[in-house]
């Protein structure tokens, strides 16, 4: 009996330090302190690791750093100019040599599926799920990595399962609750609202750290915001700042549960990705939306993946051709105190929350940028291309012409066609045909 009053007192106890220190703060967006605090231990910290890691091991530091540049050094010039030097004016068996290269640099090391794939550190983090070997360097170097374990895993973890739980289901709660209510200004407020504190208590479960440039440039209510892909927190990142009206793939489990549960509030847009019915049924139901000025931004990521943000991929033109105006948002990363990035191949999204959740933190940029409209002569796809250009310099990301959908289908037979056709005009412009 007296370890159960024990335990009852333990938990009453933890419940409230984290509802008075933790929980109701960020409900109102106010800072103790706390954050910043804690941000300031792990970059002092991150600092050390990374001194010892140079001082202790040479050899490693070398690989690393060139690691960080790429395996091969890449020759980006256009095909007319890199078979100049291999061939005349008619077509001539060197060719060969030229097409090979290629060949070989994409097997080493394609641009493609790499973005797929976690992002590789210039410096450990003192976390295993990167650069795992370096926590071998020094003894004391271990203590430390031994001691972030203890911390992440008993301190860390518990708390942020806690407001995590409680986010989740205040989400679910409220806006199954709203959604009773009849259509108007109090029902939208109310979900608005609801949206987000629940989303602000989630960043919180986190430690999310974020930092908002430009605010005079947030999405207005009937347009959509368009922004590159990470993470299924991109959503929590932005929804800290502003709510929106999302769209987006139909998911089971957890997921679903929030899906459902959202949409009863707020006329959020889901739709299975395999069915082009539905599609069409989404693009009737974007343009409705933008043609309201008092509803909500649509929040889309214009990429249908998760990208791990070293990059910005090709940007589907289905979100640019139902007009508006649109919002661009760059998102970016900061690696060093976690990985934000979700390989939906490789992990569920609880597992995916987990690794979250045992990271030291979540720091993150987001920029809004200037309104865009499209220009008169301009299409979808140079719109799209436009738009992408612009958040890719923003955010400090490489432009990929290449489509997200090679995560998990093959490349498309017009990819090649296409350089077989200017190969073609190659050797048809100098007269070989």
């Amino acid at each position: 009996m007296e370890g159960a009053e024990l335990a009852g007192k333990i938990l009453s106890t933890w419940l409230t330090l984290v509802i008075c220190l933790i929980l109701l703060p960020s409900a109102f967006g106010v800072s103790l302190g706390i954050s910043e605090m804690y941000m300031k231990i792990l970059v002092k910290t991150g600092g050390w690791a990374t001194i010892r890691i140079e001082k202790g091991v040479s050899k490693e530091s070398v690989l690393k750093n060139s690691a960080s540049v790429g395996i091969i050094q890449r020759d980006e010039s256009p095909m007319e100019k890199g078979l100049s030097g291999l061939r005349g004016r008619d077509f001539e068996l060197s060719d060969v040599f030229y097409f090979s290269k290629k060949g070989l640099e994409a097997i080493v090391e394609d641009e493609v599926t790499q973005r797929f794939s976690s992002e590789e550190l210039v410096s450990w983090n003192l976390l295993t799920r990167t650069n795992v070997n370096f926590h071998y360097i020094s003894l004391r170097l271990t203590m430390v990595w031994v001691l972030g374990v203890i911390v992440r895993y008993c301190v860390l973890l518990p708390l942020r399962v806690t407001l995590a739980f409680i986010g989740i289901s205040l989400l679910v709660l409220g806006t199954t609750l709203v959604g009773q209510l009849p259509d108007g200004s109090l029902k939208n407020w109310l979900s608005e609202l609801v949206h987000l504190t629940c989303c602000r208590i989630c960043v919180r479960a986190l430690s999310g750290t974020i930092h908002y440039h430009n605010k005079q440039y947030r999405p207005q209510k009937g347009g959509i915001c368009v922004a590159n892909h990470t993470s299924p927190i991109d959503v929590l990142i932005l929804t800290t700042d502003g709510c929106y009206a999302m769209v987006g793939q139909v998911h089971g489990g957890l997921m679903g549960i929030i899906q459902r549960a959202m949409v009863k509030a707020c006329p959020h847009v889901w739709f299975e990705r395999s069915e082009m019915k539905d599609r069409h049924l989404v693009t009737k139901r974007l343009k409705e939306h933008i043609a309201d000025k008092k509803k909500l931004p649509i929040l889309i990521f214009p990429e249908g993946t998760c990208i791990n943000n070293t990059s910005v991929m090709m940007f589907k033109k289905g979100s640019f051709e139902i007009g508006g105006t649109i919002h661009p948002v760059a998102i970016k990363y900061n690696p060093q105190f976690g990985d934000a990035f979700w390989n939906s191949s490789k992990y569920n999204m609880v597992s995916y929350l987990l690794r979250m959740m045992t990271s030291w933190a979540i720091v993150c940029d987001v920029w809004y940028m200037p309104p865009m409209t499209r220009e008169e002569g301009e299409d979808a796809v140079q719109f799209a291309n436009r738009v992408k250009s612009a958040i890719a310099v923003q955010g400090g990301l490489t432009e990929l012409p290449w489509d997200g959908g090679l995560k998990r289908a093959k490349v498309k037979d017009t990819f090649k066609e296409e350089q077989q056709k200017n190969y073609s005009k190659m050797i048809v412009g100098n007269g070989s045909l």
